[in-house]
């Protein structure tokens, strides 16, 4: 777990690489274990490692404005298609965002607006693949896993002012 200023993450680490970094909530956490489960035969435990202390440190760096950018490396577990997205949201520089029609189109699928709105949702490793960075096309903030509160916390965190 990592207590950050804006709520508690779930970490977790599968074969040396990040695979979760998931707001504690009830309904994520069985979400995130039943795909974990379906693709990885794989359950939780409670494990303190080499990786999690690192992302920890990371994270800490974050929140002190002294990190734009990770380096861990990064197991998301998803579909083809959820990866591609979870990609192209790396892509989205700090202290900027993308609609989610930018990232239909930035995958090559402009119709697929609301596709990529679901594997944004389904994104499990937050903060690392910056999902907070995707706004409506009207500028608004729009759906996040952790809740708008917690978006709109990310996003003054790294300056950038959403209304």
């Amino acid at each position: 777990m990592y207590d950050s200023p804006c709520g508690e993450l779930m970490l977790g680490d599968f074969g040396g690489r990040m695979c979760m970094c998931e707001w504690v909530t009830e309904h994520r956490k069985n979400a995130v274990a039943n795909r974990f489960k379906g693709i990885l035969g794989a359950d939780f435990a409670e494990v303190e490692t080499g990786l999690l202390k690192k992302a920890s440190m990371q994270l800490d760096e974050y929140f002190r404005h002294e990190r734009t950018e990770f380096d861990v490396p990064l197991f998301p577990v998803g579909s083809d298609f959820q990866r591609s997205v979870w990609q192209e949201l790396i892509n989205i520089p700090y202290g900027t965002t993308m609609s989610y029609m930018g990232v239909s189109n930035r995958i090559g699928n402009p119709k697929a607006v609301r596709a990529v709105a679901n594997a944004i949702g389904a994104n499990a490793i937050n903060i690392f693949i910056p999902c907070h960075r995707v706004i409506g096309s009207n500028h608004k903030l729009t759906g996040y896993t952790g809740g708008l509160e917690k978006k709109h916390f990310l996003l003054e965190l790294e300056s950038i002012i959403v209304m």
